[in-house]
């Protein structure tokens, strides 16, 4: 910007000749100003680009900037023979076209800063100091030098300053802005806690297990910047062709000033103008830019929206996936037992199996207590705990019997004929069916089971509009899976698949297309980097997450349309982009090559090298529009992580 400014004050007396120009008034020793300016600026702002045209010649290559080199100094030195030998002069053509270049540079150096202003919002969550616990006290320390192992204490309405462990303290922590969790997550002694988090109600004590670096936050903003300095492989085809367009130019540069000077008869200056105008007009720095800057504004868009693309590649595979496969738990549904159905006297069946479940560590267990918390719901305390083996527990509640266990427990105990009914059609749904009783007589069912998550069928829904094939690929049974399936509206269910045969699965199905993986788990590491697009859940295993090639950052399914849908649109702005560079250029050369001087139409190389420069921002603004776009989901996003 600095060298843009200083070019424009150098080269305002041409500007100012140019407006007298029609007046027929000439500053006193204009020659010898426009010389010394436009040597300056050549010297100062245009060596950038004459030393990288330069460093490409001797690859034998050529790129962007070898127009922009060859214009200016092909004005320039014209200019200067002319001064020497009494003629007009043009110094203003190389010097504007410099000034203009800059201009374009500067423009989309502030776009490319506004693309990633993400990053910055990222980097100031963190806070700059911890309460670190020094030879038995705490004291302030800067974050840099907060080391693992360090017991740091936070207050209530605090940032937590690094990952950790909690040692001591109950507390909920505020994970939205780097997780998309929405509520509050409970946190006790032994849970982790990321960085940057804020700490809602409880003094909390924990111990860090990961800084600087290492910590969440600075692995998302790592894996930012790296998508956006990517390469998607369309850009392997823009640059294949930049290196054959720029030769191009130079040869219909050379042909228009023999075209002009040796078949039309025009004056040696009038042909170098048009030549000039030709490589000027043609920089393909719009065609450069189409790329890159699509890509730091998807990424950086899709970083807002809880969804992390590693590389530009990722991005363009999308766009071909014929098929989406899902893991099931953990990834399709919540991955925790929950209590779908209570039949009989609910209060009376959950009391009793309350007591009787209260001390078990058993996730069916834990699924039954949850569900009695919800009720709030008070119970006795049971008394002469038996175990049944194989079957469930027995114990004594106010005086009487009771017992808790499976369906094995029927050739124990009376059961009425409706309850029979009842969990032979919970357990057609695959659900887990836990009988309860009291006083020898089955008194009611709970049933239990994993249960999809709240977006699964939408998300499932919005990738079948789409035209997109959803494949489930489970270890489960083929009973369970195929009524979560049904549950959610997937087209393709197999189930009991072995971890190792997961891979295999993937390969088969790439025979009809592209496929994407979602997985969480460890199992789930071999078909992520077998897909053509591996989505891992940012929940899910540190293993699985480094497998994808996606991170989805909330436990929401609907991250996956979110992800599809920002890299489509990435990748169709980048075709935009390109199309409307290749269109610029047709037009644009013959132009500048004086086709339609006939008419009145012509563009001398300042005003080509301000068409050019423009070119490159209109591309750039088009870029920026991905943050306009709208994303399916993205409202109902941003209010669950308000």
């Amino acid at each position: 910007m600095q060298k843009f400014w200083l070019s424009l004050i150098l080269a305002s007396p041409m500007l100012l000749q140019m407006v007298l120009m029609p007046f027929h008034w000439i500053i006193p020793g204009y020659t010898w100003i426009a010389f010394l300016t436009t040597t300056l600026i050549m010297l100062i702002s245009a060596a950038p680009y004459w030393k990288s045209a330069w460093a490409a010649f001797k690859h034998h290559n050529a790129n962007m900037n070898t127009l922009v080199a060859v214009g200016t100094s092909v004005a320039y030195f014209y200019s200067l023979f002319a001064m020497l030998t009494g003629r007009a002069v043009y110094f203003e053509s190389a010097a504007l076209v410099t000034v203009f270049v800059l201009l374009g540079d500067a423009l989309e150096e502030r776009m490319h800063s506004s693309a990633s202003n993400a990053l910055s919002k990222l980097l100031n969550l963190q806070v700059k100091e911890a309460d670190v616990l020094t030879n038995d006290q705490y004291s302030k320390v800067p974050l840099e030098k907060v080391q693992v192992g360090d017991i740091i204490r936070v207050r209530p309405g605090e940032k937590i300053p690094v990952d950790g462990v909690v040692t001591k303290g109950t507390t909920h922590v505020n994970e939205s802005m780097v997780t998309g969790e929405s509520l509050p997550v409970s946190k006790k002694t032994g849970d982790e806690v990321i960085g940057s988090t804020i700490n809602m109600d409880g003094l909390l004590i924990f111990r860090a297990t990961k800084v600087g670096k290492d910590t969440a936050l600075a692995q998302i903003v790592e894996l930012v910047k790296k998508a956006q300095t990517s390469h998607a492989p369309i850009q392997n085809l823009t640059d294949r062709l930049s290196s054959i367009f720029v030769p191009a130019v130079l040869i219909a540069a050379i042909v228009t000033f023999v075209i002009w000077f040796v078949f039309l008869g025009a004056p040696a200056v009038q042909a170098m103008l048009f030549a000039v105008s030709v490589i000027v007009i043609a920089c393909p720095c719009a065609l450069g830019l189409a790329t890159p800057t699509a890509l730091m504004v998807g990424t950086a868009r899709s970083a807002k929206l809880g969804v992390l693309i590693k590389n530009g590649q990722a991005l363009e595979e999308v766009n071909h996936v014929k098929t989406v496969v899902f893991d099931k738990t953990g990834t399709i549904t919540a991955g925790k037992p929950v209590v779908t159905d209570v039949i009989g006297n609910q209060q009376k069946v959950l009391q009793i199996a309350a007591a009787l479940e209260v001390n078990s560590e058993h996730p069916l267990a834990s699924a039954v207590m949850a569900k009695a918390k919800q009720y709030q719901l008070r119970y006795s305390q049971a008394t002469d705990f038996q175990n049944i083996e194989g079957k469930g527990v027995k114990a004594a509640v106010d005086g009487q019997n009771a017992f808790v266990g499976s369906a094995k427990l029927m050739t124990t105990y009376q059961m009425a004929d409706d309850l029979k009914t009842e969990m032979t059609r919970l357990q057609n749904d695959a659900k887990t069916v836990v009988l309860v009783g009291l006083a020898g007589q089955v008194i009611g069912l709970i049933a239990i089971q994993d249960t999809p998550k709240k977006t699964a069928a939408q998300a499932i829904s919005e990738l079948k509009a789409r035209g997109l094939k959803t494949v489930m690929l489970t270890g489960d049974n083929q009973r369970v899976a195929q009524a979560i399936g049904s549950q959610v509206g997937i087209d393709q269910v197999i189930a009991g698949v072995l971890p190792n045969e997961k891979a295999d699965h993937v390969k088969a199905l790439q025979q009809d297309g592209q496929v994407a993986f979602v997985g969480d788990g460890i199992n789930d590491a071999p078909a992520l980097t077998v897909a053509d697009v591996g989505i891992a859940m940012g929940s899910g295993t540190d293993i699985a997450i480094e497998s994808g090639e996606i991170i989805l950052m909330q436990n929401d399914l609907m991250g996956v349309v979110r992800a599809l849908e920002i890299s489509k649109k990435t990748f169709n702005r980048i075709k935009l982009n390109l199309f409307w560079a290749f269109i610029y250029n047709l037009i644009g050369i013959p132009i500048s090559a004086g086709v339609l001087v006939g008419i009145g139409l012509q563009l001398s190389p300042e005003l080509a090298g301000l068409a050019m420069a423009f070119s490159s921002v209109s591309v750039v603004t088009s870029s920026l529009l991905l943050n306009k776009t709208k994303i399916v989901g993205e409202q109902r996003f941003h209010q669950t992580t308000a």
